[in-house]
């Protein structure tokens, strides 16, 4: 994606607005979009006419409509890694402290629930999948970096730990927001940590491993 050099001075902030405006144009367009055809069918052409700005405007910003699908998703992920951050920073008790993002991430979601679906179904496509299981999985890295810091090395892999966790809570997304259940966000948010802080500790159980080696210290 473009990097934007940052304005100085009363010009650079309208200009950093202006930045802003357009890229929320252009991201709500191609959301919109999405509600009603395949992600692949989408092109370049069809974003700026929805969003009413010139190519030139776009090419300035975005590399492809896959830099711009993926600048959304970065914008998110970020602001879920801070809420986790802020948490794990505040202390208190360590079960508390995991997944500090899960909440907010489904209230994003329940927000936006009626592109979501078509996003993570046919119409999103493998491009769209792979952006939200990779943002999935990197949140829970951390999460799985916490325990072992925590707790230390457990007898599951880290990665099969991530890629079971992430799948999980991708699955509940799907299910979730295609009205299997009327969950509310606190019900669904609830949900999720009841199963996904056991199967994080279940990872980090090294009473396996030590039965293996006898008399081995954990």
């Amino acid at each position: 994606m473009k990097a934007n050099r940052p304005g100085l001075g009363r010009n650079g902030r309208n200009a950093d607005r202006r930045v802003a405006r357009t890229r929320e144009l252009l991201e709500q367009a191609l959301l919109s979009l999405i509600k009603e055809k395949p992600f692949e069918s989408i092109s370049v052409q069809d974003i700026i006419q929805r969003a009413n700005v010139g190519r030139a405007t776009f090419y300035l910003h975005y590399d492809n409509k896959e830099d711009l699908l993926g600048s959304g998703f970065s914008g998110l992920q970020a602001e879920l890694r801070e809420r986790q951050k802020a948490l794990r920073e505040r202390g208190g008790e360590f079960d508390e402290r995991l997944f500090a993002f899960s909440y907010h991430l489904l209230e994003h979601a329940h927000k936006h629930r009626e592109v979501i679906p078509a996003m993570v179904g046919k119409r999103g496509g493998a491009a769209i999948q792979h952006v939200l299981r990779k943002l999935l999985a990197d949140l829970m890295r951390e999460e799985v970096k916490a325990m072992i810091h925590e707790k230390g090395p457990g007898s599951v892999p880290a990665e099969a730990t991530v890629e079971f966790l992430s799948s999980g809570l991708f699955g509940l997304l799907v299910w979730w927001l295609n009205g299997r259940m009327r969950l509310s966000v606190e019900e669904m948010n609830e949900a999720f940590r009841k199963l996904a802080i056991p199967a994080l500790k279940a990872s980090a159980d090294r009473r396996s491993r030590i039965d293996r080696q006898g008399n081995a210290r954990p």
